[in-house]
């Protein structure tokens, strides 16, 4: 139904006819496919990238040659109306496509097109009843030839207020002078930095630092080509917003294929980098609510705003979706404010002066975030007033300087109520955490080992507390050398009692660590004895119903309890778990290895 002379001014010359069977092939064999873009920290679906299909019946190998032909015919702006016209009208019939964004590749060089004009995209989003919000044109950086074009679309099209975003960042020739000059909305990372991710500690840096630099300029990442569960749990780790790959769903051409939400990343978010509910509760209640301006508000609202709250010396901006873009300054508008006709002169939309002229970056970090992921983007951030907040990519309000340090000290001291104060590991409500949180997720395999130092009692009567003291940080610091990484966690039970959980399915590995731990401890703590002690092999002492006993030097024993993936949701129970624990401690303690392994 779409006709581009229907739009088109008035002058505009009529394509060749070898133009215009091109144009009619596009329309007859060229489809689109949708690729859901989803939120890191939810699983719901943001957004839908346009990718063609059926490019090669157009007689052309690749998609790039489709536009090149199109650009040779003189009807590249023609061609490409066309092809978002197609894709306009399908994703009106995707799920909830008024409140999710459309990201469509642009070709470069579509503005020196001698067919180019402006407008057609916004009736063409009127024809189909979608607000102009829901479209992100997506400006590739890989061709160094047509870096000034893409400069020119990032300028035009984030003046006409349409998200952009900078595509395959990272592959190309400059990216960062494109971020740096051209400020756009996202940023989505090309898939050669994110494959090998999880393996590749130079990639994972890299990502790390772009996705860092980002969030200080108020710019969300999207991480592109994500195909493991290893690669989505280390960009979730890194701090990205958006992921698209084949791990979350495959391009469809059917539009009703698509789910919502995809529950792979539901399930990674509930077992790896959700901040506890009490961290995030204390961000909750030091967010200051700051009414934000939207973008395209007359600069006569702007300065009112500034007039009705004298207090204030900035206001959060967003888009019409509510979406955050910055804050504008009251110091930025004191050149218009102060001048004999400043105020008429920038109220007058003729001189083309708006809001978004005066738009300055501000970092910006999801309500979900760590309050150290929050402080690396307020630190990073040049003269910052603080971080804006979101949840759902929705502004939800402000964390000024104040605010962020009084959320950092209550943080502290809700770790140190928990930690113990001898060896600083986390306590019983951590321990009690993860505990629960592995035990829900019957998807992931998981080892909890819970040990307890024998013969404790005996060598801290015979040598006092201090030299008890020392015994337990030594096996502290046993227990951090032997286990390392993101999946492991270490907590102090209290007194002599130890637990590490590690979220792994090679059980035999972890017990290997765990013998090695036991025999590494029985060695050095032989140490803390005097000579006597260890030449005969015990320590003379009483019981606790203080009869005379011999006992053997210290060691430990550890319970070790596997959970293999597949088992029933939220199998076993704490009921469960605390009969076998008792039964393993029992039985770790007359093993003559010092431990005890059950399955469940």
């Amino acid at each position: 139904m779409f006709d581009f002379d229907d739009i088109a001014p008035l002058g505009h010359e009529d394509p060749s006819e070898e133009a215009k069977t091109f144009i009619e092939t596009a329309k007859q064999v060229l489809d689109f496919a949708f690729q859901p873009i989803v939120d890191i920290h939810n699983g719901t679906v943001f957004g839908y990238e346009a990718l063609m299909r059926h490019h090669d019946k157009m007689g052309v190998d690749t998609i790039f040659e489709v536009f090149d032909r199109a650009a040779e015919l003189k009807i590249l702006h023609r061609f490409d109306m066309v092809v978002r016209a197609r894709v306009i009208s399908k994703f009106s019939k995707l799920p909830r496509s008024h409140r999710t964004r459309l990201f469509y590749n642009l070709d470069n060089r579509i503005i020196t097109s001698p067919d180019y004009f402006r407008g057609g995209t916004m009736a063409l989003l009127k024809q189909y009843g979608l607000p102009a919000s829901i479209l992100t044109l997506e400006i590739s950086e890989r061709h160094e030839v047509s870096m000034q074009m893409a400069e020119k679309n990032l300028a035009r099209y984030r003046g006409e207020d349409y998200s952009t975003a900078i595509d395959d960042f990272g592959a190309g020739y400059a990216g960062l002078k494109l971020l740096h000059e051209h400020q756009p909305d996202y940023i989505k990372i090309d898939k050669s930095l994110i494959q090998g991710i999880d393996k590749d500690k130079k990639l994972k840096l890299m990502v790390s630092t772009i996705t860092d630099l980002a969030h200080v300029l108020g710019i969300f990442v999207v991480a592109e080509g994500v195909e493991t569960e290893g690669q989505l749990s280390v960009c979730k780790e890194i701090g990205c917003d958006l992921v698209q790959g084949y791990y979350i769903c495959r391009p469809q051409l059917d539009p009703q294929a698509f789910e919502t939400s995809y529950p792979s990343v539901i399930s990674l978010g509930r077992r790896h980098g959700h901040p506890d509910n009490d961290e995030t509760n204390i961000i909750y209640e030091q967010i200051e609510y700051r009414p934000p301006l939207r973008i395209d508000d007359d600069m006569q609202i702007v300065f009112e705003a500034f007039r009705s709250n004298k207090d204030m010396t900035f206001f959060p901006v967003v888009d019409a979706s509510g979406s955050p873009l910055g804050i504008v300054r009251e110091h930025n508008l004191k050149e218009y404010t102060y001048s004999p006709f400043g105020k008429e002169l920038i109220a007058n939309r003729a001189t083309g002066l708006t809001l978004r002229k005066f738009l300055s970056p501000c970092p910006v970090a999801d309500i979900q975030s760590s309050t150290q992921s929050i402080l690396e983007n307020y630190s990073l951030a040049e003269s910052p007033e603080g971080v804006i907040l979101v949840k759902d990519f929705s502004y939800l309000g402000f964390l000024s300087a104040s605010s962020l340090l009084r959320v950092i000290n209550e943080n502290n001291l809700a770790q140190a109520r928990d930690c113990s104060p001898l060896t600083k590991l986390p306590g019983n409500s951590s321990i009690s955490a993860f505990v629960g949180e592995v035990v829900s997720d019957a998807s992931e395999a998981s080892v909890l080992i819970y040990m307890d130092l024998d013969n404790f009692k005996a060598f801290n009567d015979a040598y006092g507390f201090r030299q008890g003291d020392r015994a337990i940080l030594l096996f502290a610091d046993l227990m951090r050398k032997a286990f390392q990484g993101e999946n492991v966690f270490l907590g102090h039970v209290g007194g002599d009692d130890f637990f590490i959980g590690v979220r792994t399915a090679q059980k035999d590995e972890v017990i290997e660590r765990v013998e090695a731990l036991l025999a590494k401890f029985a060695e050095d703590v032989e140490s803390f004895y005097d000579a006597k002690v260890r030449e005969q092999g015990y320590l003379d002492g009483k019981d606790r119903d203080g009869n005379p006993r011999r006992f053997p030097l210290m060691n430990c024993s550890a319970a070790i309890l596997t959970l293999d993936a597949g088992r029933r949701e939220n199998t076993p129970s704490f009921e469960d778990l605390d009969s076998v624990l008792a039964r393993l401690k029992k039985e770790a303690k007359d093993a003559p290895d010092h431990l005890a392994v059950c399955c469940l």
